[in-house]
């Protein structure tokens, strides 16, 4: 557990094996529910450090911190000294694609492996932008969140109509169905929104200092679609995109499965 700038890391320690990876799982998920199909296959290969994002599980941020790259350098710096960790490599799933790219972007040098599993933060959906980046909708989202019957029949009409469909539709039932969660969901659109990349410009990053990225999305996934990261896609190696027979829930356990076999 880590403390500065009034922010509290909390992390699940998994495996035992030789190598570090940082895990930072998707949006209202915690560490270890998320990245616990890792231990299955990697216990021997990796010591995970399954890390609870900001406003998440036993992680306590400020209510309202806007979580940046400078201060994320910082806590990430103090979790690295107090674990002793030098080399490491990362992984992030869905929302915990930005925390793996900010962690990318800081620390090139350190990174040897990132595992990028159907990230956020390669592209930016147009809702997304919409509802956290300009005071006024931000603050029709809150409300939404404070009165989600009305932001429910609004979601319904939508899915109905064919404009959203319905595996997005029952995710967003199943994320939004207690008010904790629409808080955690509102904190981490809102607070979020500074963690922005230019991917061209981290893959250069990464290139040169030898840091190889792998990129997992699924056929069957409708919260991201392959379509979403093709701007990173495109610089990758041919065998560093894989597109996994896979809904957007079974990729973690999916992509562990293939990294443990290129290790072998």
């Amino acid at each position: 557990m880590v403390t500065q700038f009034t922010a509290t890391l909390h992390y699940h320690k998994l495996g035992h094996g030789p190598r570090t990876v940082l895990a930072f799982h998707g949006i209202g998920q915690d560490g270890l529910t998320c990245f616990k199909p890792f231990e299955a296959y990697w216990k021997e290969l990796y010591t995970i450090y399954a890390i609870d994002l900001p406003f998440h599980g036993r992680s306590a941020f400020v209510k309202g911190q806007i979580i940046t790259k400078a201060l994320w350098k910082n806590v990430l710096q103090d979790f690295l000294a107090a674990n002793d960790i030098e080399r490491f490599d990362i992984a992030g799933f869905s929302m915990g694609g930005r925390f793996a790219l900010a962690t990318l972007e800081v620390f090139p040098d350190r990174i040897d492996h990132a595992f990028l599993i159907a990230p956020d933060g390669i592209s930016e959906h147009p809702l997304y932008s919409l509802a956290s980046r300009f005071s006024p909708a931000r603050s029709i989202f809150g409300w939404s969140m404070q009165h989600p019957n009305a932001f429910f029949s609004v979601c319904g009409l939508l899915q109905k109509i064919g404009l959203v469909n319905a595996s997005l539709y029952r995710f967003v039932q199943q994320v939004l169905n207690t008010p904790e969660k629409r808080q955690t969901v509102y904190h981490s659109w809102v607070n979020f929104r500074k963690l922005r990349f230019d991917i061209p410009v981290i893959y250069k990053m990464a290139s040169s200092n030898d840091v190889s990225i792998y990129l997992f999305v699924g056929q069957y996934d409708k919260l991201l679609k392959p379509a979403a990261v093709q701007k990173l896609a495109t610089l990758l190696p041919a065998n560093h995109y894989i597109v996994l027979k896979s809904g957007h829930t079974q990729l973690v356990e999916q992509a562990a499965s293939w990294i443990c076999a290129l290790f072998k």
